[in-house]
């Protein structure tokens, strides 16, 4: 009996310390240095008035387990300060999170620091220290904002960093450089985006609050990869979430000129395109066929064995050429996430999760896609058009993603798992009045186009971070393979020839193509770090290695058809119609010829790998200065398989790029005052290629009816005896030059003036190919600079009156000016064809640089009430986007003066619920690009109207 007593008795005292530990509250936080913006390993948090303590670990991070209650803390670590928060206040199961605490170092005439809870949760402090004392130019935004401000996802929250811009709501762009010169890398890796061609990955996909921050580098340091110009966006993760979240957000979009249009243009879909991805119902028909056969082959023995499976693939093709009008649905999304932190013995486990959800439509009337030429006179200024079209497309894409991430810490060391998936679909139709008078081909057609693009991403990320007890070294590993797709099944285009709606090879025959992409991606890093004390002062001595290995193949498979003697009313559904194909009974009927047979330059299979190795070092030579000097080296190799369209070149695993190169960097600062540095940088980077770029490859839009021609490409004139591209492209390599001065001020508030030069060595920009209309080929042209000034200014209006304290004004500006000397070709073909009275310079704009750059808003931030509100204008000046060449001119964007509304609260006591409104385009401008030339007017390259876009988002904590 006495046993059951005592056994009853022992388990209720178990269940009491569970219950009481049940109700407990948690207290988190970080602590860093505030000189030096690092995390402090060691500082004793204690609980006044208690036995309760806790130790910071190697990230600065501590935990309390406290009985609900108010409390003051006081953390205390030898040579510093010590920091006492008043007005700790516990509730029980929840966490209480205490953001950006500092320590500073000790003063004699200053011992204890106090501050309030209050102060504490309403800072970016921490990031502004690591901005004011980082090795490099940088900006950033960090969780504590998101938190504050209530953005959705990644693209909304760095729009509000200064220098950036976001191109088509989701890549970013740094000081007007466009996707070439701007870097985008995940947790510190370089990972491909849905468009492996593309420097920058996409923003949208990234919810908040699994952000810890977002890094913007603007100046180069050597443990960073060398193809960095513009700068470099590094999204960082959270590792373990302050506190359990739970999050389930839907937004929506509404477009009045898009938006429940019952001329809307769509296509037939397969069962699975509400999910991104089309489920074989867009096959092409030889699927598994090893001899594909053609016409010739087959027409005198149609019933033979080759001859009937000519026409089962015939058959099997979609009839469909044209669209069909139907209303279309508002643009809606869906989100989920969940984080957490928990024990597991003495290590910790965080968890992210997060799952979203898009589908988007947009209608474009009276879109515009339109080819001009100068005049074969040249007393005549005015242009001359060669290809007009203009007509209306139906756009809805899908995207579907997941990121999960789970990571554990011990004494002294983390281990970090990142996995993302990405699936995205996209379907085009359109409807065009086609016009044509080039090379005395004068006729007008009806266009019809239908396209899908299905593409997905999938990435893995394992990394790893040790520290020795003594705090000398610390080691970072890092692995991360990533497979990439894209297909384009059917992509089909039709035009009939007004008024007598005939089909002919004048007009442009019927066509099908497949298009495929496989990339594979594998990236490596190893970093590390001694810390030592060099001229009395703490100092750093980074060193690494980094290892890149690309794989792609690529395939382009394009059917023509010929209609024979058939005749058409105009409908593009009929073409195909089983009366009209070619069989044993009509043998002048429509049919297929595989234009990739017997050699396709579409085909190609490159690689790369590209080797880093780095060190640098941060010391302070002097008193106020900090120094950081380093040099990277890499070894490039890319190597390419493929033959151009006539096999005359023949290029089997061939390497095309062979590069060796060190990439010196010095960073100098100089802190004038404790709020306040100058800071000058010099590093050289390079610009390489991509697979796209460096092939035979010949890639066409048919919408815009515009080409992409690969650089391997020669292009001659005269019949062969004037070379105006050799077809052996190059890196670019770049000089920067930076010079900036900042003041960092209380609530976030910033001032500084910088000015920046860069010299490119043989750059890459998008020329018009001569021998071809509407094709454009990437070249190196002659060598160019860019000089700039950039204003930066947050400024809380409280200067004007204390009770405008919550409103700010931002500015960003860039004004530029680059300068690029003309290849001897591009000068001479300029010459002859000058204008009368026209002087050619020998040198000209820089493609893709824009004059001038303007970021400007009004916001309003009260954080305790949890409103954020603002109106923002951004415009970017006319900018060279396509060089020409010869009769053909160039090309620049329109200004576009984008005025947007956004306002977010978060609603309830608890502050659980978050809802947004943002309105993009109040002015409905329209998106163009134009021919310009010497005294002429000009005239339109590409117009789009966008409209004005009405998004909303809500979103709910558990």
């Amino acid at each position: 009996m006495k046993m059951i007593l005592k056994s009853w008795f022992f388990l209720g005292l178990a269940l009491m310390s569970t219950l009481a530990l049940a109700q407990n509250g948690t207290v988190r936080g970080t602590i860093y240095d505030e000189g030096t913006g690092e995390p402090l390993f060691g500082v004793a948090v204690a609980v006044v008035g208690t036995q309760i303590g806790a130790v910071t670990d190697f990230d600065g991070d501590f935990e309390l387990q406290l009985s609900p209650g108010t409390y003051t803390l006081q953390a205390s670590f030898i040579s510093y300060n010590t920091l006492s928060l008043e007005g700790i206040v516990v509730t029980a199961e929840a966490v209480t999170v205490l953001d950006n605490l500092k320590l500073t170092e000790y003063t004699s005439d200053l011992e204890t620091v106090t501050i309030s809870a209050d102060a504490i949760r309403t800072t970016e402090a921490a990031l502004m220290i690591v901005k004011r004392n980082a090795p490099q130019l940088m900006d950033g935004i960090s969780s504590a904002a998101f938190r504050q401000i209530g953005d959705g996802d990644a693209a909304s929250a760095i729009k509000r960093v200064t220098g950036v811009s976001i191109e088509g709501g989701k890549y970013v762009y740094i000081r007007g450089l466009g996707d070439r010169y701007t870097k985008t890398v995940l947790n510190g890796v370089d990972i491909p985006g849905l468009d492996p061609d593309r420097n920058t990955i996409q923003m949208d996909i990234f919810p908040t609050n699994i952000i810890d921050n977002i890094i913007v580098s603007k100046s180069f340091t050597s443990n960073l990869p060398a193809d960095f110009t513009g700068g470099v966006v590094d999204i960082e993760t959270k590792d373990f979430p302050e506190e359990k979240t739970i999050r389930v957000s839907v937004s929506g979009g509404y477009n009045p000129s898009m938006h429940f249009n019952g001329d809307f243009l769509r296509a037939g879909t397969s069962g699975t395109d509400f999910l991104g991805f089309d489920n074989g119902f867009r096959d092409i028909p030889t699927k598994g066929v090893a001899d594909i056969p053609q016409f010739a082959d087959v027409v005198g023995n149609p019933s033979g064995e080759r001859g009937q499976l000519y026409q089962r693939i015939l058959r099997d093709f979609n009839p469909e050429f044209g669209g069909r009008r139907d209303p279309n649905a508002m643009n809606m999304g869906l989100g989920f996430s969940l984080g957490n932190q928990v024990a597991v013995g003495s290590n910790t486990l965080g968890y992210n999760l997060a799952l979203t959800y898009k589908n988007t439509s947009e209608y474009f009337q009276d879109a515009e896609y339109n080819l001009f030429a100068k005049s074969r006179d040249i007393d005549e200024t005015q242009l001359e058009p060669l290809e007009r079209s203009k007509g209306s497309f139906g756009v809805n894409n899908v995207l579907l993603g997941g990121l999960f991430g789970l990571a554990y810490k011990t004494d002294l060391s983390k281990y970090k798992l990142n996995l993302i998936r990405l699936q995205n679909g996209e379907s085009k139709v359109g409807v065009f009045d086609f016009e044509n008078t080039n090379l005395g081909a004068v006729f007008e057609a009806d266009q019809y186009n239908i396209e899908y693009s299905q593409r997905s991403l999938t990435n893995l990320m394992l990394s790893g971070a040790h520290f020795l007890k003594n705090g000398g070294w610390e080691v970072n590993w890092k692995v991360s393979p990533t497979l990439s797709t894209i297909d384009d099944p059917d992509v089909r285009v039709l035009r009939f020839r007004r008024p007598n709606l005939t089909i002919s090879s004048e007009v442009g025959l019927p066509q099908r193509i497949w298009r495929s992409l496989d990339e594979q991606n594998l990236v490596g890093k190893l970093d590390l770090t001694n810390n030592h004390q060099l001229f009395g002062k703490t100092a750093k001595l980074k060193f690494g290695s980094s290892y890149v290995y690309k794989q792609r193949d690529f395939l382009i498979e394009d059917f023509q058809f010929s209609t024979g003697t058939t005749s058409f009313t105009g409908d593009p559904n009929e073409v195909l119609r089983e009366e009209n194909l070619f069989s044993e009974s009509n043998r002048n009927g429509v049919r297929y010829n595989p234009l990739f047979i017997p050699t396709n330059p579409n085909s190609f299979n490159a690689s790369l790998s590209n080797v880093g190795l780095y060190m640098h070092s941060e010391f302070s030579p002097i008193e106020n200065w900090k120094a950081i000097v380093g040099v990277r080296a890499e070894k490039y190799d890319q190597y390419y398989t493929g033959s151009n369209q006539t096999q005359t070149i023949v290029f089997d695993n061939e390497r095309v790029l062979d590069d060796m190169d060190f990439f010196p960097t010095i960073n100098l600062i100089n802190g004038i005052k404790e709020n306040q540095n100058i800071r000058l940088s010099f590093s050289r980077t390079i610009a390489r290629p991509s697979f796209k770029e460096m092939s035979f490859a010949e890639i066409l839009d048919p919408i815009t009816g515009r080409t992409f021609v690969g650089g391997l490409f020669e292009e001659t004139t005269n019949g062969g005896t004037e070379v105006l591209w050799n077809g052996q492209l190059e890196a670019t390599r770049i000089n920067n030059f930076d010079l900036r001065w900042e003041k960092f001020l209380p609530a976030g508030q910033l001032f500084s003036v910088s000015a920046f030069y860069k010299t490119f060595d043989k750059p890459i920009e998008m020329v018009q190919f001569l021998s071809d209309p509407g094709a454009f080929q990437p070249r190196n042209v002659g060598n160019g600079t860019v000089a700039g000034l950039e204003l930066e200014l947050r400024k809380s209006l409280s200067f004007v009156a204390p009770n405008l304290e919550n409103l700010f004004f931002t500015f960003n500006g860039t004004l530029t000016e680059s300068s690029i000397q003309m290849s001897a070709s591009e000068l001479r073909s300029r010459q002859l064809t000058a204008r009368e009275g026209e002087q050619v310079d020998a040198r000209r704009d820089m493609a893709g640089q824009a004059p001038y750059i303007i970021n400007s808003g009004i916001a309003y931030n009260d954080f305790v009430s949890g409103l954020e509100a603002g109106i923002f204008y951004n415009v970017q000046g006319s900018t060279l986007n396509y060089i020409g060449f010869g009769n053909r001119t160039d090309t620049y964007t329109v200004p576009f003066h984008a005025v947007n509304l956004s306002i977010n609260k978060t609603l309830g006591q608890e502050e659980r619920m978050k809802a947004g409104l943002v309105v993009q385009n109040l002015l409905n401008q329209s998106r163009q690009e134009v021919f310009r030339s010497y005294q002429a007017e000009d005239q339109i390259f590409t117009s789009l109207n966008p409209g004005t876009l009405i998004n909303f988002s809500f979103s709910y904590s558990l």
